[in-house]
């Protein structure tokens, strides 16, 4: 059946549209996205402003005849964390879906750990033994671990790239006595409750997904999308902690002519490296290798398993 999959994240609104068989991965059809910066569009009290609200119900609507035209079968909406965090998240999705038919769900932070943990380990399989996988998205990070398809380790912490960039990166580029300060707030945020990941044991395979990810992968010498899919791109530590100082020193316009770096999200590629640095150095990590595959696969995947169950 071919599905579209519509994920309004942070940053961007996103269909995807693939064709999806039991038993099979996921075949993109066809890409449809446009940066809404939701989390750019909150009022002073935490609402989704006017202008935001008419934005994402322009996007939807526009992905809704995307998506008819390109004969999908089923539309499965949902939003992260911008949407998530608003204090008029319900507002704003009853009017999208008053004004379009579509209905948006809110993903708990929790859920989004869940299904890109599940799409990592059908990316990779069972040899990849113990996994730990981490998603830097626009407004939170998803960290979750386990030796299953399901986790046994969740957390989502509010450590997205876009936030930390607008909450805390305001120069550009910044002073190091920010950068200082900003990269003590995430380690501890990220140390508060470690031991619920490391309890399991270390990974036997640590592995990073989302685009912020694959920019830093691409920045410190990793193959371009250009190569495909398959191949094998990784995060190495060592040429991440080498190429921070110099992205501090580097204004958004130059940060944006780095290879993988699109102009919309250079803004956030300092605070994301902090994130990734962090990441792999409370988690004793070498390396994150990176998967192509993350939420909106494993959204995909989990809606499979349950039409094979009705089946």
């Amino acid at each position: 059946m071919r599905l579209g999959v519509l994920d309004i994240g942070s940053n961007t609104g996103h269909l995807l549209v693939v064709d999806a068989l039991g038993g099979a991965a996921p075949l993109p059809a066809y890409s449809y996205k446009e940066p809404l910066r939701l989390a750019e569009h909150l009022n002073s009290k935490g609402a989704v402003n006017q202008h935001g609200v008419a934005a994402l119900t322009r996007f939807v609507a526009e992905a809704l005849e995307v998506a008819e035209r390109k004969g999908c079968e089923e539309i499965i909406g949902f939003a992260t964390s911008a949407v998530r965090d608003a204090v008029n998240s319900e507002e704003v999705l009853a009017h999208v879906h008053g004004q379009t038919g579509v209905e948006i769900g809110v993903l708990p932070g929790e859920d989004e750990a869940r299904l890109t943990f599940l799409a990592v380990r059908r990316w990779f399989g069972w040899s990849s033994g113990r996994l730990a996988v981490f998603d830097i998205g626009g407004g939170s990070l998803e960290i979750a671990a386990g030796s299953d398809e399901a986790p046994d380790a969740v957390q989502s912490l509010p450590l997205g790239a876009g936030r930390l960039s607008r909450e805390r990166l305001r120069e550009d580029p910044p002073s190091n006595h920010t950068v200082r300060d900003l990269r003590k707030r995430i380690r501890a945020d990220i140390a508060r409750d470690a031991a619920s990941v490391l309890r399991g044991g270390h990974p036997d395979h640590a592995v990073g997904t989302s685009k912020t990810f694959r920019s830093l992968a691409r920045v410190c010498g990793a193959p371009s999308s250009q190569e495909g899919q398959l191949v094998r791109r990784v995060l190495p530590a060592d040429a991440l902690a080498k190429t921070i100082p110099k992205l501090v020193k580097m204004p958004t316009a130059k940060k944006a002519e780095l290879p993988g770096v699109s102009a919309n999200r250079a803004h956030q590629l300092l605070a994301g490296a902090l994130v990734a640095d962090a990441v792999m150095e409370l988690f004793d990590l070498s390396q994150l290798e990176i998967c192509p595959w993350a939420l909106r696969e494993g959204i995909i995947l989990e809606r499979l398993d349950q039409i094979s169950v009705l089946g």
